[in-house]
């Protein structure tokens, strides 16, 4: 929970220096900063991912849950879900203030991505905040701009990222007891390579665009992979 509540007060404090610096700070500042960030993300998703002590289930598990993900279209439905709850809100607003637009813009923004779904497991199974700090620098960072542009409604967004976030990682760490080391490794290892597309994502560069809402599927796979691999080399082993 500690780095949800970080991530909480970094928003906040976000909020209220672009309500200082509202009209002040040019946007370039704001687009170097995230590029910065993004490089940050590479070298945290190529630490875990390179932890790996099975190649092929990391490797099988992205392309099979990557499938899954892309049939499903799990980040389109992600977008859906966050323009919905845009709109409903937008239509019970007298239209008068951008109060009901920064928040709903932003909690939809900070809480519907990968990142915050693989930094809460990290944190809930192996006690690894550095994905959700990262986020919390990057939510920060976002703030500022946000909050340049529509008002004090983007602090409030740190509600719904307590409430999110911060549920997501107690139910992970409620799971994690039950999970072999070799299967945390693995989901940590997967996690990586997805983290390591969200910071080529950042770094926005050109005809590089991953999709990675629909990878999400693969953190889990590990779960069913290494049990079913082992199954399958006490068979061989026995017939042999």
């Amino acid at each position: 929970m500690i780095a949800t509540i970080i991530n909480c007060l970094l928003i906040i404090l976000g909020s209220a220096c672009g309500l200082l610096l509202k009209g002040k700070l040019p946007q370039r500042f704001l687009v170097v900063l995230t590029q910065a960030l993004g490089l940050c993300v590479v070298g945290i998703g190529m630490t875990s991912a390179i932890a790996t002590n099975n190649t092929l289930c990391v490797v099988v598990c992205l392309v099979i849950g990557t499938i899954l993900g892309e049939a499903i279209d799990i980040e389109k439905r992600l977008d859906s879900v966050g323009e919905s709850l845009r709109k409903r809100f937008e239509k019970n607003s007298d239209g008068s203030s951008t109060f009901t637009e920064g928040f709903v813009s932003a909690s939809v923004l900070f809480c519907v991505g990968a990142m915050a779904i693989v930094g809460s497991i990290n944190a809930g199974i192996h006690g690894d905040y550095a994905v959700l700090i990262s986020k919390s620098v990057i939510d920060g960072v976002t703030a500022v701009s946000m909050t340049t542009a529509l008002g004090i409604g983007v602090a409030f967004s740190a509600i719904p990222i307590l409430l999110y976030q911060g549920g997501l990682t107690l139910l992970a760490g409620m799971v994690a007891p039950y999970l072999q080391q070799a299967v945390i490794t693995e989901m940590s290892a997967v996690g990586g390579c997805i983290i390591l597309g969200i910071g080529l994502n950042m770094l926005d560069l050109p005809k590089i665009r991953l999709r990675v809402g629909n990878m999400l599927p693969a953190i889990f796979l590990p779960l069913a992979y290494l049990p079913l691999a082992e199954g399958l080399t006490r068979i061989l082993h026995t017939v042999g």
